[in-house]
């Protein structure tokens, strides 16, 4: 199901959560919304999934104009960060719910449940409650109920954040798995970008209501568009400077350590001030006058050494 979101505008008060937000999602795409917290991008699930209401713009599934139906009206299947299971009712009674709900007999929810709890891999456990189970198989449950509903939309709101790391980076790895099986369109929220990176088709880094860039992960990672994205995906030596001339693929500016040569962002102009992004892995190590930092690592299995860049420097081998 292809997703088109318009020139979406949503504010609460004085504050604008999203502004002017315009999206196109392809079918079958696990597409993410990057942010820190605050910049709108649970807003904008929650716009999708019709929690809220846009004050502007138009959300298209598919062919379909939704943003003025209700979310029961829109096929979706949603995953809370919390997971909002109800702790009184089983695991069984959990997944089943949304089914219930929609009256289908019960050869059906039943057929179903048995789908369910195979796709998410807790078969046997439908007796157990919430409690009884650990972070990772309750975040299963959840994306059942949502799965076995056959919606045309998933959307997960940070469903990973409550796991532990190596829980997290397992499940995430089932939930990609899942994803591309199905064929299902989905929205994924998070502000971890190895999560980000590592899940999507394509990424879209979110700033005080405004979408930033919309790009793939390799380009994102690559090719920032802004310093923002920059700092904010990956890891990056941010160095300023003053452009001073373009060429073809490429362009040059004068920096504390000298001329650097790099790949220049849209709308850059010889004598504009930037900023040059270096990746870590990018770094290469020259031969050239010795330097020798003196210094006492009191724990940790790392140091971090920050000095003024006025001229090359060689850094020891340990």
């Amino acid at each position: 199901m292809r997703i088109l979101l318009k020139g979406v505008t949503k504010a609460f008060g004085h504050v604008t959560a999203v502004d002017r937000a315009t999206l196109e999602i392809a079918d079958g795409e696990l597409f993410t919304l990057l942010g820190p917290s605050g910049c709108g991008k649970t807003t904008l699930l929650r716009l999708a999934a019709g929690f809220y209401a846009p004050d502007a713009g138009e959300i298209w599934f598919g062919e379909r104009r939704v943003d003025a139906l209700r979310p029961y009206e829109r096929n979706i299947g949603m995953v809370f960060q919390n997971y909002a299971l109800w702790p009184h009712m089983t695991v069984r009674a959990n997944i089943t719910y949304g089914l219930r709900l929609r009256k289908l007999d019960a050869a059906t929810v039943a057929r179903r449940l048995q789908e369910g709890l195979a796709k998410v891999n807790l078969a046997g456990l439908e007796a157990r409650y919430p409690g009884q189970l650990s972070g990772g198989q309750q975040q299963r449950v959840a994306l059942a109920r949502a799965l076995v509903l056959n919606p045309d939309i998933l959307l997960l709101d940070e469903p990973l954040s409550n796991l532990d790391a190596k829980i997290r980076v397992q499940v995430r790895a089932e939930i990609r798995k899942l994803q591309q099986a199905l064929g299902i369109t989905t929205i994924y929220v998070t502000h971890d970008q190895e999560e980000a990176l590592s899940l999507s088709d394509r990424v879209a880094v979110m700033r005080d209501g405004r979408v930033l860039q919309l790009a793939s992960p390799k380009t994102l990672y690559e090719r920032p568009a802004n310093r923002f994205v920059a700092d904010f995906v990956g890891t990056n030596n941010l160095i300023p400077g003053v452009c001073r001339g373009l060429v073809e693929g490429g362009a040059t500016a004068e920096t504390a350590i000298g001329p650097v040569r790099g790949l220049p962002s849209p709308g850059l102009a010889p004598g504009d001030r930037c900023v040059l992004a270096v990746r870590p892995e990018n770094v290469a190590l020259g031969t050239g006058q010795e330097n020798v930092f003196d210094g006492v690592l009191p724990s940790g299995a790392s140091v971090r050494v920050t000095f003024p860049a006025s001229a090359a420097l060689t850094l020891p081998d340990d």
